[in-house]
Protein backbone atom coordinates (compact mmCIF):
# COMPACT_ATOMS: atom_id res chain seq x y z
CA UNK A 1 0.00 0.00 0.00
CA UNK A 2 2.90 2.44 0.97
CA UNK A 3 4.48 1.98 -2.19
CA UNK A 4 1.43 2.28 -4.18
CA UNK A 5 1.02 5.47 -2.34
CA UNK A 6 4.64 6.86 -2.77
CA UNK A 7 5.45 5.32 -6.60
CA UNK A 8 4.99 8.00 -9.85
CA UNK A 9 1.86 5.96 -10.65
CA UNK A 10 0.50 7.07 -7.08
CA UNK A 11 1.83 10.88 -6.88
CA UNK A 12 0.18 10.94 -10.88
CA UNK A 13 -3.10 9.53 -9.45
CA UNK A 14 -2.84 12.65 -6.41
CA UNK A 15 -2.09 14.92 -8.95
CA UNK A 16 -4.77 14.08 -10.87
CA UNK A 17 -7.00 14.32 -7.32
CA UNK A 18 -5.48 17.58 -6.85
CA UNK A 19 -6.24 19.02 -10.01
CA UNK A 20 -9.93 18.00 -9.95
CA UNK A 21 -10.10 19.03 -6.52
CA UNK A 22 -9.18 22.57 -7.46
CA UNK A 23 -11.64 22.93 -10.72
CA UNK A 24 -14.86 21.16 -9.41
CA UNK A 25 -15.36 24.55 -7.42
CA UNK A 26 -14.60 26.70 -10.30
CA UNK A 27 -18.26 26.95 -11.11
CA UNK A 28 -19.11 27.78 -7.82
CA UNK A 29 -16.41 30.26 -7.18
CA UNK A 30 -17.05 32.11 -10.70
CA UNK A 31 -20.83 31.83 -10.20
CA UNK A 32 -21.50 34.96 -8.41
CA UNK A 33 -20.12 37.23 -11.38
CA UNK A 34 -20.74 34.77 -14.23
CA UNK A 35 -24.86 34.40 -13.39
CA UNK A 36 -25.36 38.13 -12.80
CA UNK A 37 -23.46 39.05 -15.99
CA UNK A 38 -26.13 36.98 -17.43
CA UNK A 39 -28.45 38.11 -15.70
CA UNK A 40 -27.99 42.04 -16.75
CA UNK A 41 -27.60 40.87 -20.14
CA UNK A 42 -31.09 39.13 -20.22
CA UNK A 43 -33.31 41.52 -17.69
CA UNK A 44 -31.05 44.74 -17.31
CA UNK A 45 -31.34 43.74 -13.32
CA UNK A 46 -27.79 42.07 -11.98
CA UNK A 47 -29.99 41.23 -9.31
CA UNK A 48 -31.24 37.85 -11.13
CA UNK A 49 -27.83 36.58 -10.82
CA UNK A 50 -28.30 36.58 -6.67
CA UNK A 51 -31.59 34.85 -7.73
CA UNK A 52 -29.66 31.69 -9.57
CA UNK A 53 -26.96 31.59 -6.70
CA UNK A 54 -29.62 31.29 -3.92
CA UNK A 55 -31.20 28.43 -6.54
CA UNK A 56 -27.77 27.08 -6.46
CA UNK A 57 -27.23 27.37 -2.61
CA UNK A 58 -31.00 25.91 -1.37
CA UNK A 59 -30.49 23.21 -4.28
CA UNK A 60 -27.12 22.06 -2.55
CA UNK A 61 -28.64 21.99 0.75
CA UNK A 62 -31.42 19.88 -0.39
CA UNK A 63 -29.94 17.25 -2.64
CA UNK A 64 -26.58 16.77 -0.46
CA UNK A 65 -27.41 13.85 1.79
CA UNK A 66 -30.34 12.05 -0.80
CA UNK A 67 -27.78 12.09 -3.98
CA UNK A 68 -25.05 11.03 -1.54
CA UNK A 69 -27.09 7.63 -1.12
CA UNK A 70 -28.13 6.94 -3.93
CA UNK A 71 -24.32 6.62 -5.42
CA UNK A 72 -23.70 3.76 -2.50
CA UNK A 73 -24.17 0.92 -4.95
CA UNK A 74 -21.18 2.03 -7.49
CA UNK A 75 -17.81 2.74 -7.17
CA UNK A 76 -17.03 6.39 -5.60
CA UNK A 77 -14.92 7.33 -9.16
CA UNK A 78 -18.18 6.55 -11.31
CA UNK A 79 -20.34 8.29 -9.24
CA UNK A 80 -18.57 11.43 -9.11
CA UNK A 81 -18.28 11.81 -12.76
CA UNK A 82 -21.89 10.97 -13.29
CA UNK A 83 -22.16 13.76 -10.96
CA UNK A 84 -20.22 16.38 -12.57
CA UNK A 85 -21.37 15.45 -15.79
CA UNK A 86 -24.90 16.52 -14.81
CA UNK A 87 -24.08 19.94 -13.11
CA UNK A 88 -21.82 20.58 -16.68
CA UNK A 89 -25.62 19.72 -18.51
CA UNK A 90 -26.88 22.18 -16.77
CA UNK A 91 -24.15 24.86 -16.87
CA UNK A 92 -23.78 24.42 -20.65
CA UNK A 93 -27.89 24.77 -21.08
CA UNK A 94 -27.71 27.68 -19.17
CA UNK A 95 -24.72 29.33 -21.32
CA UNK A 96 -27.01 28.21 -24.21
CA UNK A 97 -29.97 29.36 -23.39
CA UNK A 98 -28.85 32.64 -22.36
CA UNK A 99 -27.18 33.05 -25.96
CA UNK A 100 -30.20 32.74 -27.19
CA UNK A 101 -32.06 35.03 -24.98
CA UNK A 102 -34.70 32.45 -23.41
CA UNK A 103 -36.63 33.09 -20.61
CA UNK A 104 -34.72 34.09 -17.06
CA UNK A 105 -36.82 31.59 -15.59
CA UNK A 106 -35.35 28.31 -16.74
CA UNK A 107 -31.83 29.57 -16.08
CA UNK A 108 -32.84 29.61 -12.49
CA UNK A 109 -34.19 26.16 -12.86
CA UNK A 110 -30.88 25.05 -14.61
CA UNK A 111 -29.17 26.98 -11.60
CA UNK A 112 -30.58 24.61 -9.07
CA UNK A 113 -30.08 21.39 -10.85
CA UNK A 114 -26.39 22.65 -10.71
CA UNK A 115 -26.16 23.32 -7.17
CA UNK A 116 -28.31 19.89 -6.20
CA UNK A 117 -25.27 17.65 -6.61
CA UNK A 118 -22.41 19.94 -5.50
CA UNK A 119 -22.73 18.80 -2.41
CA UNK A 120 -22.73 15.06 -3.05
CA UNK A 121 -19.93 15.79 -5.73
CA UNK A 122 -17.97 17.34 -2.72
CA UNK A 123 -18.10 14.45 -0.60
CA UNK A 124 -17.21 11.84 -3.11
CA UNK A 125 -14.49 13.86 -3.87
CA UNK A 126 -13.33 13.78 -0.70
CA UNK A 127 -14.00 9.99 0.09
CA UNK A 128 -11.82 9.01 -2.84
CA UNK A 129 -8.52 11.38 -1.47
CA UNK A 130 -8.89 8.43 1.09
CA UNK A 131 -7.82 5.49 -1.34
CA UNK A 132 -4.70 7.88 -2.75
CA UNK A 133 -3.02 8.84 0.09
CA UNK A 134 -2.19 7.31 3.48
CA UNK A 135 -3.88 8.70 6.25
CA UNK A 136 -0.27 9.82 7.70
CA UNK A 137 -0.57 12.33 4.71
CA UNK A 138 -3.48 13.50 5.05
CA UNK A 139 -2.99 16.65 6.77
CA UNK A 140 -0.52 18.11 4.19
CA UNK A 141 -2.67 16.72 1.40
CA UNK A 142 -5.49 18.89 2.54
CA UNK A 143 -3.39 21.31 3.74
CA UNK A 144 -2.43 21.57 -0.36
CA UNK A 145 -6.17 21.16 -1.38
CA UNK A 146 -7.44 24.06 0.74
CA UNK A 147 -4.48 26.64 -0.91
CA UNK A 148 -5.82 25.54 -4.27
CA UNK A 149 -8.95 25.83 -3.42
CA UNK A 150 -8.59 29.53 -2.44
CA UNK A 151 -6.30 29.78 -5.24
CA UNK A 152 -9.29 29.36 -7.39
CA UNK A 153 -11.98 31.34 -5.57
CA UNK A 154 -9.62 34.29 -6.11
CA UNK A 155 -8.82 33.47 -9.82
CA UNK A 156 -12.10 32.12 -10.95
CA UNK A 157 -14.31 35.02 -10.25
CA UNK A 158 -11.59 37.33 -12.10
CA UNK A 159 -11.99 34.81 -15.42
CA UNK A 160 -15.56 35.53 -14.50
CA UNK A 161 -15.38 39.04 -15.26
CA UNK A 162 -12.91 39.16 -17.92
CA UNK A 163 -14.60 36.27 -19.98
CA UNK A 164 -17.87 38.40 -19.23
CA UNK A 165 -16.60 41.23 -20.96
CA UNK A 166 -16.47 38.99 -24.06
CA UNK A 167 -19.64 37.45 -23.76
CA UNK A 168 -22.10 36.23 -20.61
CA UNK A 169 -22.91 32.92 -22.32
CA UNK A 170 -19.48 32.27 -23.31
CA UNK A 171 -17.96 32.56 -19.95
CA UNK A 172 -20.69 30.29 -18.61
CA UNK A 173 -19.76 27.65 -21.13
CA UNK A 174 -15.71 28.32 -20.43
CA UNK A 175 -16.65 27.70 -16.59
CA UNK A 176 -19.02 24.55 -17.48
CA UNK A 177 -15.77 23.13 -19.39
CA UNK A 178 -13.42 23.84 -16.26
CA UNK A 179 -15.51 22.36 -14.10
CA UNK A 180 -15.67 19.45 -15.99
CA UNK A 181 -12.21 18.42 -15.55
CA UNK A 182 -12.92 16.23 -12.41
CA UNK A 183 -14.97 13.90 -15.25
CA UNK A 184 -12.02 13.66 -17.03
CA UNK A 185 -9.02 12.86 -14.51
CA UNK A 186 -10.54 11.63 -11.61
CA UNK A 187 -8.40 8.41 -10.91
CA UNK A 188 -10.64 5.17 -10.23
CA UNK A 189 -9.88 3.84 -6.38
CA UNK A 190 -10.30 0.14 -5.26
CA UNK A 191 -12.76 -1.24 -3.13
CA UNK A 192 -10.51 -1.41 -0.05
CA UNK A 193 -11.44 1.23 2.27
CA UNK A 194 -7.94 3.16 3.67
CA UNK A 195 -6.90 1.90 7.32
CA UNK A 196 -8.68 3.80 10.49
CA UNK A 197 -10.55 4.03 12.62
CA UNK A 198 -14.38 3.05 12.07
CA UNK A 199 -17.76 4.94 12.93
CA UNK A 200 -20.65 3.62 13.65
CA UNK A 201 -22.67 2.11 10.72
CA UNK A 202 -25.91 3.40 11.22
CA UNK A 203 -26.83 6.80 11.08
CA UNK A 204 -24.79 9.29 9.83
CA UNK A 205 -25.55 12.23 12.25
CA UNK A 206 -23.81 11.79 16.18
CA UNK A 207 -24.04 14.30 18.50
CA UNK A 208 -20.02 14.34 17.87
CA UNK A 209 -20.90 15.25 14.45
CA UNK A 210 -23.10 17.79 15.09
CA UNK A 211 -20.72 19.96 16.97
CA UNK A 212 -18.07 19.74 14.04
CA UNK A 213 -20.92 20.46 11.58
CA UNK A 214 -21.86 23.54 13.55
CA UNK A 215 -18.54 25.05 13.71
CA UNK A 216 -17.94 24.72 9.72
CA UNK A 217 -21.02 26.54 9.40
CA UNK A 218 -20.60 29.36 12.26
CA UNK A 219 -17.21 29.20 10.04
CA UNK A 220 -18.33 29.89 6.67
CA UNK A 221 -20.87 32.55 7.94
CA UNK A 222 -17.76 34.08 9.49
CA UNK A 223 -15.89 33.94 6.13
CA UNK A 224 -19.16 35.36 3.83
CA UNK A 225 -20.37 38.09 6.16
CA UNK A 226 -16.75 39.85 5.24
CA UNK A 227 -16.53 38.77 1.75
CA UNK A 228 -20.46 39.66 1.12
CA UNK A 229 -20.30 42.63 3.47
CA UNK A 230 -16.74 43.63 1.68
CA UNK A 231 -18.54 46.48 -0.62
CA UNK A 232 -20.51 47.64 2.78
CA UNK A 233 -17.51 47.90 4.76
CA UNK A 234 -15.71 50.06 2.22
CA UNK A 235 -18.29 52.44 1.91
CA UNK A 236 -18.83 52.78 5.80
CA UNK A 237 -15.23 53.95 5.82
CA UNK A 238 -15.81 56.14 2.92
CA UNK A 239 -13.79 54.24 0.35
CA UNK A 240 -14.74 53.51 -3.14
CA UNK A 241 -17.04 50.58 -3.78
CA UNK A 242 -14.21 48.62 -5.23
CA UNK A 243 -11.74 49.26 -2.79
CA UNK A 244 -13.62 46.22 -0.73
CA UNK A 245 -10.77 43.89 -2.07
CA UNK A 246 -9.52 45.80 0.92
CA UNK A 247 -10.92 43.19 3.08
CA UNK A 248 -11.46 40.22 0.65
CA UNK A 249 -7.48 39.98 -0.40
CA UNK A 250 -6.24 39.96 2.70
CA UNK A 251 -8.65 37.36 3.89
CA UNK A 252 -7.96 35.11 1.06
CA UNK A 253 -4.08 35.72 1.17
CA UNK A 254 -4.05 34.77 4.93
CA UNK A 255 -6.18 31.85 3.96
CA UNK A 256 -3.33 30.39 1.64
CA UNK A 257 -0.80 30.97 4.48
CA UNK A 258 -2.74 28.33 6.46
CA UNK A 259 -3.43 26.34 4.12
CA UNK A 260 0.51 26.44 4.07
CA UNK A 261 0.97 25.71 6.80
CA UNK A 262 -1.19 23.03 7.88
CA UNK A 263 0.86 21.28 4.67
CA UNK A 264 4.73 22.20 6.22
CA UNK A 265 3.45 20.56 9.46
CA UNK A 266 1.71 17.32 8.65
CA UNK A 267 -0.16 16.59 11.69
CA UNK A 268 -4.01 16.36 12.56
CA UNK A 269 -4.31 19.20 15.27
CA UNK A 270 -4.78 18.52 18.92
CA UNK A 271 -8.17 19.55 20.25
CA UNK A 272 -6.50 22.30 22.27
CA UNK A 273 -5.21 23.74 18.98
CA UNK A 274 -7.98 23.76 17.08
CA UNK A 275 -9.94 25.78 20.52
CA UNK A 276 -7.42 28.20 19.95
CA UNK A 277 -8.06 28.60 16.45
CA UNK A 278 -11.52 28.55 16.96
CA UNK A 279 -10.68 31.33 19.47
CA UNK A 280 -8.69 33.05 16.64
CA UNK A 281 -11.37 33.26 14.45
CA UNK A 282 -13.96 34.40 17.05
CA UNK A 283 -11.60 37.35 17.66
CA UNK A 284 -11.41 38.60 13.74
CA UNK A 285 -15.19 38.61 13.28
CA UNK A 286 -15.56 40.54 16.74
CA UNK A 287 -12.84 42.91 15.47
CA UNK A 288 -14.87 43.08 11.84
CA UNK A 289 -17.85 43.63 13.99
CA UNK A 290 -16.94 46.21 16.53
CA UNK A 291 -15.71 48.66 13.09
CA UNK A 292 -13.30 50.40 14.78
CA UNK A 293 -10.90 51.59 11.98
CA UNK A 294 -10.08 50.51 8.47
CA UNK A 295 -6.37 49.10 10.23
CA UNK A 296 -8.84 47.08 12.75
CA UNK A 297 -11.03 45.34 10.35
CA UNK A 298 -8.26 44.18 7.86
CA UNK A 299 -6.40 42.49 11.16
CA UNK A 300 -9.60 40.93 11.89
CA UNK A 301 -10.44 39.96 8.26
CA UNK A 302 -6.84 38.61 8.07
CA UNK A 303 -7.35 36.85 11.51
CA UNK A 304 -10.35 34.45 9.98
CA UNK A 305 -8.65 33.93 7.06
CA UNK A 306 -5.05 32.50 8.98
CA UNK A 307 -7.56 30.01 10.63
CA UNK A 308 -9.76 28.97 7.77
CA UNK A 309 -8.14 26.37 5.80
CA UNK A 310 -6.40 24.64 9.67
CA UNK A 311 -9.86 24.25 10.74
CA UNK A 312 -11.33 23.29 7.40
CA UNK A 313 -8.25 20.45 7.43
CA UNK A 314 -9.46 19.21 11.18
CA UNK A 315 -13.08 19.12 10.37
CA UNK A 316 -12.03 16.63 7.53
CA UNK A 317 -9.75 14.43 9.56
CA UNK A 318 -12.21 14.21 12.36
CA UNK A 319 -15.19 12.86 10.27
CA UNK A 320 -12.97 10.29 9.15
CA UNK A 321 -13.11 8.99 12.85
CA UNK A 322 -16.86 9.54 13.36
CA UNK A 323 -18.39 7.47 10.47
CA UNK A 324 -17.67 4.24 8.73
CA UNK A 325 -16.38 3.99 5.57
CA UNK A 326 -19.30 3.54 3.54
CA UNK A 327 -20.81 6.46 5.23
CA UNK A 328 -18.05 9.01 4.48
CA UNK A 329 -19.69 10.51 1.09
CA UNK A 330 -22.39 11.69 3.16
CA UNK A 331 -20.47 12.92 5.99
CA UNK A 332 -18.66 14.95 3.58
CA UNK A 333 -21.18 15.96 1.78
CA UNK A 334 -23.09 17.45 5.04
CA UNK A 335 -19.45 19.22 5.63
CA UNK A 336 -20.30 21.05 2.21
CA UNK A 337 -23.80 21.38 3.28
CA UNK A 338 -22.84 22.87 6.77
CA UNK A 339 -20.34 25.49 5.23
CA UNK A 340 -23.58 26.13 2.54
CA UNK A 341 -26.11 26.64 5.18
CA UNK A 342 -23.37 29.27 6.52
CA UNK A 343 -23.28 31.73 4.17
CA UNK A 344 -27.23 31.90 3.56
CA UNK A 345 -27.04 32.73 6.89
CA UNK A 346 -24.91 35.71 6.42
CA UNK A 347 -26.30 36.50 3.73
CA UNK A 348 -30.05 36.70 5.11
CA UNK A 349 -28.04 38.50 7.97
CA UNK A 350 -26.65 41.33 5.60
CA UNK A 351 -30.22 41.49 3.63
CA UNK A 352 -32.79 41.63 6.79
CA UNK A 353 -30.31 43.82 9.14
CA UNK A 354 -28.18 46.20 9.13
CA UNK A 355 -24.09 45.94 8.61
CA UNK A 356 -23.35 46.27 11.85
CA UNK A 357 -26.10 44.15 13.29
CA UNK A 358 -25.38 41.07 11.00
CA UNK A 359 -21.58 41.06 11.95
CA UNK A 360 -22.65 40.86 15.90
CA UNK A 361 -25.15 37.87 14.59
CA UNK A 362 -22.34 36.45 13.14
CA UNK A 363 -19.94 37.05 15.91
CA UNK A 364 -22.23 35.47 18.47
CA UNK A 365 -22.60 32.76 16.48
CA UNK A 366 -18.57 32.13 16.50
CA UNK A 367 -18.90 32.45 20.08
CA UNK A 368 -21.41 30.12 21.11
CA UNK A 369 -19.81 27.02 18.78
CA UNK A 370 -16.61 27.90 20.14
CA UNK A 371 -18.18 27.68 23.82
CA UNK A 372 -19.65 24.87 23.14
CA UNK A 373 -16.35 23.11 22.05
CA UNK A 374 -14.63 24.29 25.24
CA UNK A 375 -17.25 22.86 27.22
CA UNK A 376 -17.32 19.67 25.42
CA UNK A 377 -13.38 19.92 25.54
CA UNK A 378 -12.85 20.25 29.07
CA UNK A 379 -14.82 17.35 29.80
CA UNK A 380 -13.33 14.90 27.55
CA UNK A 381 -9.88 16.07 27.85
CA UNK A 382 -7.03 13.18 28.29
CA UNK A 383 -3.70 13.25 30.18
CA UNK A 384 -2.23 13.31 26.76
CA UNK A 385 -3.75 16.01 25.38
CA UNK A 386 -3.53 17.99 28.70
CA UNK A 387 0.27 18.10 28.24
CA UNK A 388 0.09 19.42 24.68
CA UNK A 389 1.03 16.21 22.91
CA UNK A 390 -0.06 16.32 19.04
CA UNK A 391 -1.91 13.06 19.35
CA UNK A 392 -5.19 11.08 17.26
CA UNK A 393 -8.49 12.17 18.16
CA UNK A 394 -10.80 10.22 20.27
CA UNK A 395 -13.06 8.09 18.27
CA UNK A 396 -15.56 9.43 19.72
CA UNK A 397 -14.47 12.69 17.92
CA UNK A 398 -15.96 14.59 21.40
CA UNK A 399 -13.92 17.77 21.07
Amino acid sequence: MTGEHNGPAGRWRLLRWFISSATLGVPQAAGPIAFALVALSLTGDARGGAAMILATTLAQVVGAIPIARVGKSLPLATFLKLLVIIRTSALVSIGLLAAYEASFTWLIVLAAVAGLVNGAAAGYLRAILNHLAPASRLPRTLGIAATLNEATFVLAPVAASGLGTVSPSFAVLVLAALGAVPALLIPRTGSTPIDGVRGPEGSVLSASLVVWLACAGAGGAAVAAIEIGAVALALNFAYEPALAIMFTVPLCLASVAGGIWVSVRNRMATRKTVLVQLFVMTLGSALVALNLSLTTTVAGAVLVGSVLAPLATYYSLILDTLVAPQRRPEAFALLRTANALGVIFASAALTLVSLSAALIVVTGLMATVTLAVAIASARRRSPAEASGMDVPTAPDGIP
